[in-house]
């Protein structure tokens, strides 16, 4: 993805385009709203390059059409070969822009094994922002509309609203049509609580951004970077908070479409939900990217045949789809261990758990003790923490060089002596990304326990909420990565 990008949700250019977007919204009349928010979403993705548009109306045709043909099609085979073309049609668009130069080198690597030189063609294409999330939340229509679980939507420019509303458009959250597609079909008036709601939603996600993410980032790069200066703890100390700045970017991300889609009546579905405190593996991944998550498993893991067919096949399907997962985000091998590490801790634990079970009664251990479920939770998040390391490297031979070196780097004296403080973050910095990941942790556990801090807030009189709002302002434009240089960061996510 190029470099001049724009049109963040964290740029000035946004904090201009969605009060606009908003006003003109609440003050158009009717059924004229949904024209004026497609219109808005075009002209939010065409910032970013203006031929986008072309590939995400591309899509928007062949899966509006594909839905159209099948509600007159009656026959199950003809229903099926509309969904499969229209399916193949949106996969080719993303091959081509995401997978082809991938696949021509595994050819040319193919070719070379039995001693044929073949010389690469290089396509050199710009993948397009948000590709990945608008092809599969389409594709899942057109899925659901050959299912029998939503209708086919005959007005052209409200499914092309649902597959480009800016909100969530280039990161997600995916949404399913049964949800997004019949709110759009509403008209909603202001609400002053969704309002209120929403905004609290996006100066969480701009303080998860703009305060710890992107400071976490300025430690990250610049250990990763260097791994030769900065060997052994140095590696470690980063790859975990690796795990944060991903956690906040995205989560950032998702709150803030959340946010903004509130404020124009849109409920989108919740993305993240405190995985870091998850038990298990299994139990992180059914909390974190939960659009992503329960797409793949609602169609590719059950049409494989999910766990009916026995507990080979449901391994089998289980790896399968965490490697779609791992090259959904890209082209690169490491993406694919990435997703097959994740995809084998959850096949491990599950045929390791009845000799847990055995071991804890042995011991007298109570597994719903805080005590154990602290362990748990560590457990699971040094793991996950080892899978990103793939995930972060900018290849296969990048992420093994880099566990190498934190393996060989003895220098735990590091965490002790000051020298993280010369990691791109001073000591004043450091300590606030500290802080502020304390304020994470204690709004996760408040969501564990079911805690809305939301509503707790709503429920507090006018001048607390007001001061609740000013104080988050002024925090975000106090401590957020601001000065002299600043470029607003883009989010990890829109990569993919």
């Amino acid at each position: 993805m190029g470099e001049d990008v724009c049109m963040l949700f964290n740029s000035m250019e946004f904090l201009i385009f969605f009060p606009v977007v908003v006003v003109l919204y609440y003050l158009i009349p009717g059924r004229g709203r949904h024209l004026w928010l497609l219109a808005a979403s075009y002209y939010f993705y065409m910032c970013w390059n203006v031929k986008y548009a072309l590939l995400i109306l591309f899509s928007t045709v062949v899966t509006y059409a594909g839905g159209i043909i099948m509600e007159r099609v009656r026959e199950r085979r003809g229903r099926k070969l509309v969904t499969a073309a229209g399916i193949l049609l949106s996969l080719g668009v993303l091959f081509y822009f995401k997978y082809v130069d991938f696949a021509m080198n595994l050819l040319v690597l193919a070719f070379r094994a039995v001693h044929i030189q073949l010389r690469p063609v290089a396509f050199d294409v710009l993948l397009p922002v948000g590709i990945s999330f608008y092809t599969f939340q389409s594709m899942g229509y057109l899925i659901d509309v050959y299912r029998g679980e939503i209708y086919a939507e005959r007005n052209f420019f409200r499914y092309a609203l649902f597959v480009s509303f800016f909100p969530q458009l280039v990161a997600g959250p995916i949404e399913r049509s049964g949800s997004l597609l019949k709110q759009l079909a509403g008209v909603h008036k202001f609400s002053f609580d969704r309002a209120r709601e929403g905004l609290l939603l996006m100066l969480w996600g701009f303080f998860l951004k703009i305060v710890l993410a992107d400071r976490i980032a300025i430690f990250v790069d610049t250990v990763y970077g260097d791994g030769v200066t900065y060997p052994g703890w140095y590696l470690i100390v980063a790859t975990a908070l690796f795990a944060f700045q991903i956690y906040c970017d995205f989560y950032g991300y998702s709150v803030i479409a959340m946010g903004a889609a509130l404020i124009l009546g849109i409920r989108l579905m919740e993305n993240f939900d405190a995985p870091y405190l998850a038990g298990s593996v299994a139990g992180f991944w059914r909390r974190w990217h939960i659009s992503l998550t329960s797409w793949f498993r609602d169609y590719l893991y059950i049409p494989l045949g999910g766990s009916r067919r026995g507990r080979l096949r449901k391994y089998m399907n289980r790896m399968i789809v965490f490697m779609a997962s791992g090259f959904w985000h890209g082209a690169r091998l490491s993406f694919a261990v990435w997703g097959l590490l994740n995809g084998a801790y959850q096949v491990i634990g599950e045929l390791l758990e009845p000799l847990r079970a055995k071991a804890a009664r042995i011991l007298g251990l109570n597994r719903n003790s805080l005590g154990h479920r602290l362990a748990g939770a560590a457990g699971t998040f040094v793991l996950v923490d080892i899978s990103w390391i793939f995930f972060r490297a900018e290849g296969l031979r990048t992420a093994l060089g880099l566990i190498r070196q934190m393996l060989t780097g003895h220098n735990p004296w590091i965490l002790m002596d000051g020298s993280l403080y010369q990691c791109g973050l001073d000591e004043k910095n450091f300590r606030l990304m500290i802080y502020s990941l304390f304020v994470l942790l204690f709004a996760d556990i408040c969501k564990w326990k079911g805690i809305r801090i939301r509503e707790v807030i709503a429920r507090q009189d006018f001048w607390f909420r007001c001061l609740v709002v000013v104080g988050a302002v002024c925090v975000i434009l106090t401590f957020g990565v601001w000065g002299p240089g600043y470029r607003e960061a883009g989010f990890i996510y829109f990569q993919f």
